[in-house]
């Protein structure tokens, strides 16, 4: 790798720090508006040119740049993507990468096979056996790891595992996951259920058991955002979060599932655009940070692969330094992979310039570029680049996938409440039951709405099931056994979600509450009949909800984090 480094020009090493956006589903052919987009934005019309020009070391796909349609576009584009990097300049491979999360962030849905995310897998720490072997490298017993002796932590390993070889089926092979923040604020608007939960141990076990997962099934992966965004009130994306953890208190809680992930060989670890002062005084994000960076992830942690920012479009590392200057102190801090800069070739030139100012040396970008080059070699990128259709027809999506989600899944759903034994609802009876409350739209654009998909299930599993709009479903709640309404991050305060909560209990029929997303909603809202945890609002949570509601599987899920006032770490009730 040495030698290659050596033979590129400083334009293609530069090139190589750099994962950019690219609109367009075809790398060579998208459609006009984003043809007209990338001119705007790069000064070229596709994928293909944009990676010649700035000899680029990655590609991110988003939904919302139009790259994820469907698994074998993807491929295509993947491939497509490879061949203009081999034909241009050094001929490197390059590494394609996404958000694929699962759960609240999915940049792929369906067809290709969806999954509980984190805070969902967090729930199953009082799940049964993890069970089941598919297609893919997905045997929940064929990595080795300290936590193999878990249920909980086979089945993150085992959703990671199904997760990366569909990745890599479709030639993406960096996804920017596992989320490693410990999530010990209610009110952060950022992290949430994308977190694992409050619990540092539990989150490193199951940080470090995803890591195993995504690089046993070919995928590097990114453990995030370092040195940990779980106790933050402002979304970096629109603001610079603060956090006001001591060195002590980050020692015990947020080192932990970053020093878990180093230990377990992460591939890459991502920085966060907060503030950290008891890390670092000076008021720079952790992303501009050397005492962060490098002080802590690097000689602290023993880290020694692929550091990558945050978004660098993102308000949180904008708000102190300019675009020119914030590519140029990510390496100054000991970052690696500059991550989707707003200005693409003012980013690349402004890195240029501070190696010719002697700001930068050669030296160090060599440092990046060849760490970079070995995660590449590492993924069989230099092998491999390309990914055949029949591999991805073999792989995504299948069957043996689909029905490894619903297993897992099974595990995670949460039963909080059960004061008066509403549930189980008896299937045989037939009973009416009326599915109402918030349809956020879905992660991926490819799921849901979730009260319909509810609805659906308990018709299935033998209720006859409605969804009505929250605008009817206090006219229509009379007459039915049940009245499920689901809620998605309820605020304080007056809210339109509890005033349909509190017109339902009135109405005297049974009302459960399924929180869909953060299980906080509980202590905002009056109690209820019954009330359920999923986490996520996709459609394998929902059926996992509807069979719990049946209870055609047991309730096995227990709380990953506290609900203030209400629930403690670790809650769960059974029908036993």
């Amino acid at each position: 790798m040495r030698r290659l480094v050596a033979g590129m020009s400083l334009a293609e090493k530069v090139g190589q720090l750099f994962v950019s956006r690219a609109y367009g589903h075809s790398a060579t052919d998208p459609d006009p508006a984003d043809a007209e987009q990338n001119l705007k934005l790069f000064g070229v019309r596709t994928a293909a040119e944009l990676v010649s020009r700035y000899h680029l070391g990655g590609v991110i796909y988003f939904s919302w740049a139009h790259n994820t349609r469907g698994p074998q576009q993807i491929a295509e584009l993947s491939a497509a993507l490879q061949r203009a990097a081999a034909a241009s300049g050094s001929g490197v491979p390059l590494l394609l990468s996404t958000d694929q999360e699962h759960g609240a962030v999915a940049r792929i849905g369906k067809p290709a096979t969806l999954l509980p995310g984190a805070m969902a897998l967090g729930a199953r720490r009082g799940a049964g056996g993890a069970g089941g072997t598919g297609p893919g490298g997905t045997d929940a017993g064929s990595d080795s790891g300290s936590d193999s002796g878990s249920a909980a932590t086979a089945e993150a390993r085992r959703a990671a595992r199904i997760a990366g070889a569909e990745l890599a089926a479709m030639g993406i092979r960096q996804d920017y996951a596992p989320v490693a923040d410990v999530n010990v604020n209610p009110a952060n608007p950022v992290i949430g259920v994308r977190s694992f939960g409050s619990d540092p141990q539990a989150v490193a076990a199951l940080v470090a058991a995803q890591v195993r997962g995504y690089q046993g099934a070919g995928v590097a992966a990114t453990a995030k955002h370092f040195p940990g965004h779980g106790d933050t009130e402002t979304d970096s994306h629109v603001g610079l979060p603060v956090m006001r953890h001591s060195r002590a208190q980050w020692e015990e809680l947020d080192e932990p599932p970053f020093r878990a992930a180093v230990e377990a060989g992460v591939d890459a670890v991502m920085t966060a655009h907060i503030v950290f002062p008891a890390l670092d005084p000076s008021g720079d994000p952790a992303t501009l940070s050397r005492p962060i960076v490098t002080g802590i992830l690097r000689e602290r942690l023993g880290f020694r692969g692929v550091v990558v920012t945050d978004a660098l479009d993102m308000a949180g590392v904008r708000q102190k330094y300019g675009d020119d200057r914030v590519p140029v102190l990510a390496l100054k801090a000991g970052c690696d992979q500059l991550l989707n800069p707003p200005d693409l070739g003012l980013a690349h030139r402004s890195v240029l310039a501070a190696v010719e100012a002697g700001e930068l040396t050669q030296a160090r970008i060599e440092e990046s570029v060849l760490r970079i080059l070995e995660l590449k070699a590492r993924r069989g990128l230099f092998d491999a680049a390309h990914t055949a259709a029949a591999q991805t027809d073999a792989l995504v999506g299948i069957p043996a996938h689909l029905t490894a989600a619903d297993e897992i899944a099974a595990g995670t759903t949460t039963l909080l409440a059960n004061p008066v034994k509403l549930l189980p609802l008896d299937p045989a009876a037939a009973p009416r039951v009326l599915v109402t409350g918030t349809d956020p739209a879905s992660p991926s654009g490819t799921t849901g709405p979730p009260t319909t998909v509810l609805a659906r299930e308990l018709t299935a599993l033998g209720c006859r099931a409605t969804a009505a709009p929250p605008a009817r479903a206090v006219a229509a709640a009379p007459g039915n056994a049940a009245v499920l309404v689901c809620t998605y991050n309820v605020p304080e305060g007056d809210d339109p979600q509890r005033t349909l909560v509190k017109e339902l209990l009135a109405t005297g029929v049974p009302v459960v509450l399924v929180a869909i997303r953060n299980p906080y909603d509980p202590a905002r809202l009056p109690a209820c009949a019954a009330e359920l945890a999923t986490y996520t609002w996709t459609d394998v949570e929902m059926r996992a909800a509807a069979r719990v509601v049946t209870g055609a599987v047991r309730p096995t899920g227990r709380l990953p984090v506290p609900v203030p006032g209400r629930y403690p770490l670790g809650h769960g009730l059974s029908y036993d």
